[in-house]
């Protein structure tokens, strides 16, 4: 399934054709204009990160406005309000310092012949680590293996060295007996874990950790916090973003700098894997 996200979503196989004055239209707004930017995919993914740096420049030339299209049903990182409210929990301190963080997107499937696990599952995933940790890794190291077509993995562990201590690690696997899309996040005051496959009660907060008393390790539970939502469809919630981004010219959550920054990354994981996991810097 195709979809459309604005400006270089976490996804990285871009086409490299720009095309001028394409008409769009969503949720009742048209707009037919040479300054509106049409990238369409999927192509080479090795082209991925020139690409994504010309979408970037395209966006910031003048009130240009890009518009790329993905063939990923994993909406732009920070369209959901779940995780808008765990950025903010992350922001505003109430977790403490970030000390480490980890992602797992598991299934049966969906295996891609074009492409391995690391760039069909991961890009979301690290959109969000991104986001969360607000900086980029210093370095990152993938270890991956194919079981089921020759040099494409199935199954990826990237570990991610941001600067001073926070780390992350992200698994993903399409050769698993059951689905899971889970994050992670422990601070230094309470830890967060947002579980994307439970229909309710997706976001979880603990009040909960690891305090010394008298030179001894002491085990600290006092609390946990369900955080509800009202039911929202991403894939409307991103498209909605679009229109207002195209109706007020304002930057996008996920805008074309985000495209690259995770491009990096995932650029880095890729060459981590081809040299049996060493760390990659970026």
């Amino acid at each position: 399934m195709r979809h459309d996200c604005d400006l270089a979503c976490a996804k990285t196989r871009f086409s490299r054709k720009i095309f001028r004055g394409i008409g769009l239209s969503a949720a009742g707004l048209s707009q037919w204009s040479a300054a509106v930017q049409v990238v369409a995919a999927p192509v080479d993914e090795l082209e991925a990160d020139a690409t994504a740096i010309q979408v970037a420049r395209l966006a910031h030339a003048g009130s240009e406005l890009v518009r790329v299209t993905v063939n990923t049903d994993a909406a732009a990182a920070a369209v959901p309000e779940m995780i808008r409210k765990l950025r903010d929990l992350v922001r505003r301190g109430e977790l403490g310092a970030i000390l480490y963080l980890y992602s797992t997107r598991l299934n049966l499937g969906k295996v891609r012949k074009e492409e391995n696990i690391l760039w069909s599952f991961a890009p979301h995933d690290l959109s969000v680590l991104l986001l969360l940790v607000g900086a980029l890794p210093e370095w990152a190291s993938t270890n991956g293996q194919h079981y089921l077509q020759h040099e494409i993995a199935d199954v990826t562990m990237t570990c991610l060295a941001f600067p001073g201590k926070p780390r992350a690690h992200i698994f993903v696997s399409w050769l698993h007996p059951f689905k899971e899309q889970k994050l992670v996040v422990i601070g230094s005051k309470k830890m967060a874990v947002f579980d994307d496959v439970v229909k309710d009660g997706k976001l979880k907060i603990f009040d909960k950790g690891i305090e010394w008393k008298d030179g001894q390790p002491v085990i600290r539970q006092t609390a946990e916090s369900t955080l509800f939502f009202p039911e929202m469809e991403p894939l409307r919630e991103e498209l909605a973003h679009f229109v207002d981004c195209v109706r007020t010219r304002k930057t996008p959550r996920t805008d074309g700098a985000n495209g690259v920054r995770v491009l990096r990354v995932l650029d880095a994981c890729q060459r981590s894997i081809e040299s049996g996991g060493q760390p990659v810097r970026l």
